[in-house]
């Protein structure tokens, strides 16, 4: 999907230039907590947690209950799932992708241990 053109400038760019130069998620969160209040960061992680649990099929009551997040801002995160430009969408395949690729691999770690506690 096209980037909103109200939305990209120079100064955008660099940020996510900048974004994109983080190597892990330490570096994350001492950029993060420089650039952010403590506030806006939890802001949008509260919604990326709603964006996670709508797309589990979590009802509003059940988002509320857990995350506190208000149902102004469910709306908001449920619209942009469903007629945003998806970004929510790729965030949340991706998640999925590691977290499938880091149970598969600790699976195979406890296999390999049990075989090698057996003799095998």
């Amino acid at each position: 999907m096209a980037t909103n053109p109200k939305l990209k400038d120079e100064l955008a760019d660099r940020l996510f230039q900048g974004i994109l130069l983080l190597e892990n998620q330490e570096e994350c969160y001492q950029f993060f907590e420089d650039i952010c209040t403590i506030s806006e960061l939890k802001s949008l992680a509260q919604r990326l947690d709603v964006a996670f649990m709508l797309n589990q099929g979590h009802t509003y009551d059940d988002i509320v209950a857990k995350t506190g997040a208000s149902t102004a801002t469910i709306s908001r995160v449920k619209r942009s799932l469903n007629y945003g430009a998806d970004g929510y969408k790729l965030i949340l395949e991706r998640v999925e992708s590691q977290n499938k690729q880091a149970t598969s691999a600790a699976n195979f770690d406890e296999a390999d241990i049990k075989d090698n506690k057996n003799g095998v």
